[in-house]
């Protein structure tokens, strides 16, 4: 069996140096061709909402358009940035370890896509329709379209690093990092962990909208969990043939 040649610290900067140039270059080029859509993924972020929300300062509109661009520009350079850390990380991978990696990083993409859409077509609609209708006997509803996109595209992107902790903790699982008995032990203390994300997370502070980052934070642990079991026993049975 072949070894490949230990790298020395300053190799190993370098080669995080072109990697993060490659990576900025790549969302520089899909961040201007997002630009392209921009008006029409504002649209679709708008849609859920029902009301026409409005623009309160003078250079609201355009910062709005450079993050909803910006943003858009990083969904659609993922799989490179993918590559570009897969590229990194393998030279210290193992012979198991690499095979796994090729599978995780495709799954972890699908998982993301997977989290957004679910926000977007479940999450949102019902917790907008509710903020919407909260007090419009008193008030009409007239929301800043700068604060409207930052709470959307936040719970979007949460919500979809929410989709991929199962597949983390596999991997984990798989590499012998972790243990299921160890996950369940501590779930307690991952209940209160998962408690505090979500009040980060949350881009306002009433329960209502942490217990909608909460809850999935929840069920994605204890679908880890299981995962968990699954590659633990996994791991057991072909330790003794892995390289």
């Amino acid at each position: 069996m072949t070894t490949e040649p230990q790298m020395t610290l300053m190799e190993h900067l370098d080669e995080l140096r072109s990697r993060l140039m490659k990576s900025i270059i790549a969302v520089t080029i899909t961040t201007a061709l997002a630009f392209a859509f921009t008006e029409n993924i504002l649209r679709i972020l708008i849609a859920p909402a029902g009301i026409k929300p409005v623009f309160l300062r003078p250079t609201e509109m355009f910062l709005t358009y450079f993050k909803v661009a910006l943003l858009a520009g990083v969904l659609l350079a993922l799989p490179f940035l993918l590559y570009q850390l897969v590229q990194f990380i393998w030279p210290g991978l193992q012979g198991g370890e690499r095979r796994y990696v090729g599978i995780i990083v495709p799954c972890a993409t699908l998982s993301f896509v997977a989290g957004v859409l679910f926000t977007y077509f479940v999450l949102l609609p019902f917790s907008l329709r509710y903020l919407v209708s909260f007090g419009g006997n008193l008030v009409e509803a007239q929301w800043a379209i700068g604060e409207y996109i930052t709470f959307v595209t936040t719970l979007l992107f949460w919500s979809g690093i929410d989709f991929e902790t199962p597949l983390i903790m596999f991997f984990l699982a798989r590499l012998g990092v972790i243990t299921p008995q160890f996950l369940t032990k501590n779930r307690r203390f991952a209940i209160i962990i998962i408690a505090v994300a979500a009040a980060v997370i949350t881009p306002t502070p009433d329960p209502f909208n942490m217990g909608l980052v909460m809850i999935p934070l929840l069920l994605m642990y204890e679908t880890g969990i299981l995962l968990s079991k699954i590659a633990y026993r996994q791991r057991k049975k072909t330790a003794p043939s892995e390289p």
